[in-house]
Formats: C-alpha cells, sequence, structure tokens
C-alpha cells in the first residue's frame, strides 16, 4: 500500500488515450517482448518488430468532452487499487519533488495509453514500452506493461516498481527542460555512450526521488506517499536488473555484448538507483565520471 489512502490525488493532470488492445491470453511472444524491452524507458519505437496486440487508435470523444478517462482517480485508496490512478496519482508526486529540486521546473504531460495511441515520437503501446517523447514533452506509459514484466521476466512489478519506472520516464523529462539530453546527444551504443550514461541518471533521479516519498504533500498538508518498505525497495531494484543490457541480452538468447548496450548493465542499474536514494539528485551527475566508474 504505497498510497496513503486519504492523500488527494484529485488534481493530477494525466489524461487516458487509445483503446481496445488487450494481451491476448496474457503473453505476447518472443518478438514482442524483444520490441518491448528494447524500447522500454526510451524514446524509441520497436513495435514494428512485433504485431501490434489488439485494436488501437486515438479517443477523440474524451478530448472532444473535456474528459481525461481517469476522473474515478481521486484518492490515495483509488491509486492503491488501480494501476492507472497510481500512476495519476505518481505525477502529482513527482512534480512535487522536482519543483524543489529544478528552478523554473515545467511539468510534463503524462498519458496513459490503452492498446495504443499515436505520438510525435511514434505509436506509444504495450509493445513500444514506456517512453519520454521530448518533441510534446509528454511520458506515454501502457499499464499492461506491468503484466508482461511479471510473466516474461519474473519481476514482480509491485506498486514502488511501477512508480521507478514513471520516475525514470520524468527523469528524461528532467534531462530535457535543464539542457542535458542537448548537451549529451546521441552518439552511438557503447558501455561508455551517452546513451547509457543518459539512462543511469535517470535511475538515479529515480533513486533520489523515492528516498524522498514522504516529503511531498498534498494541499492539505498529508503526505501523498508513505515511506518505501524494504521490501518495496527491492521490488524497485528488481525492474531495475530487469532492464539491465546484459539482462535483455541473455533473455533474448545472445550473448552479452556490451558494445551494443544503450542502458546498462543490471549492476549498474541498480547501482545508480541505489547512489540517487542515498545520496540525492547532486550526486547523479553520470556524465563527469570515467567508463570504469559507470
Amino acid at each position: 500500500m504505497t498510497f496513503n489512502p486519504d492523500a488527494d490525488i484529485s488534481s493530477h493532470r494525466a489524461r487516458k488515450s487509445g483503446r481496445g488492445a488487450k494481451v491476448a491470453g496474457g503473453t505476447v511472444g518472443v518478438g514482442g517482448i524483444i520490441a518491448l524491452i528494447l524500447a522500454i524507458m526510451t524514446g524509441g519505437d520497436f513495435s514494428q518488430l512485433a504485431p501490434m496486440i489488439g485494436g488501437g487508435g486515438d479517443t477523440q470523444e474524451q478530448a472532444q468532452s473535456g474528459e481525461t478517462g481517469l476522473e474515478k482517480c481521486q484518492t490515495g485508496d483509488d491509486a492503491n487499487t488501480d494501476d492507472d490512478c497510481r500512476l495519476a496519482g505518481a505525477t502529482l508526486v513527482l512534480d512535487s519533488f522536482w519543483e524543489d529540486n529544478v528552478s523554473g521546473y515545467s511539468e510534463p504531460g503524462m498519458v496513459v495509453v490503452e492498446g495504443s495511441t499515436s505520438t510525435p515520437c511514434g505509436t506509444a503501446s504495450n509493445a513500444a514500452g514506456p517512453f519520454y517523447c521530448p518533441s510534446n514533452q509528454t511520458v506515454y506509459i501502457d499499464p499492461t506493461f506491468w503484466q508482461l514484466m511479471r510473466e516474461q521476466f519474473g519481476a514482480s512489478a509491485g506498486d514502488l516498481a511501477q512508480v521507478y519506472v514513471l520516475a525514470h520516464e520524468w527523469g528524461h523529462h528532467v534531462q530535457y527542460i535543464t539542457g542535458i539530453m542537448q548537451k549529451y546527444p546521441n552518439n552511438g551504443s557503447g558501455p561508455d555512450s551517452n546513451g547509457v550514461r543518459t539512462e543511469l541518471q535517470a535511475d538515479c533521479y529515480a533513486g533520489a526521488f523515492v528516498a524522498h516519498l514522504p516529503e511531498q504533500k498534498d494541499a492539505s498538508g498529508t503526505p501523498y506517499m508513505k515511506a518505501p518498505t524494504e521490501a518495496e525497495i527491492v521490488d524497485a531494484l528488481n525492474a531495475a536488473s530487469a532492464v539491465g543490457d546484459d539482462n535483455i541480452q541473455k533473455q533474448s538468447g545472445g550473448f552479452v555484448n556490451p558494445e551494443s548496450w544503450t542502458h546498462g548493465s543490471s549492476e549498474q542499474r541498480q547501482r545508480w538507483f541505489a547512489t540517487g536514494y542515498q545520496y540525492g539528485v547532486n550526486a547523479c551527475n553520470t556524465f563527469d565520471v570515467s567508463g570504469s566508474e559507470l
């Protein structure tokens, strides 16, 4: 139970888009999982590697009526019992944290995807995985991603692990608005690449955020979330490990090739999350350390 049940999350800005797609039989094939994991936590769209699951398309009725599709998400109790509301509520906590840590902070958009929806960065879906799109400064997540993580990689993908994934994407937004993405553009793959450093920094930012969860409060002064338990931290670290480049390569049946890495190893992702958790945002400059220190 990560959220305080009485916390007010009704002011969230998250909206829902897309419709219809469900995971047939609760699983997808190997191609779908590879597409999913290749795209997790990036702006890339790898859905062409696997058939789209179910239908898709934008839901125009919601935009025309002014509804977000997430009006049900009012309290912390809703966030504790519903994946959509957990994501919606966590956006408020993230905004509160980053307003205290970034001068002139601006809030990103947040779209909870159902099935698929079009974005300036490609199709958002459960095949593409969670990503941040710099073009419109918006995070996209399909909650069926948690189910795939559990079934295909044995990750528990519990409440805090879900918040970690969202916090990682928020970290990319922070990198964008503070100029980090522009200063360190994509320079290819490899263990010392800007891509790996960018992803590990986002993991570190997520760790720093998780460490300060109970400090973020709603308008009445009620903390949005409780301090994480040891088991929840282990769960978040498990999620970080599951999306390490070396683990992905092993799971896809290949050999570990660091020269093709874009996100960092399981050990690195866990360690940088822990660094942020223990030492805070200022310890997250992955661009100022040597490759051997990553």
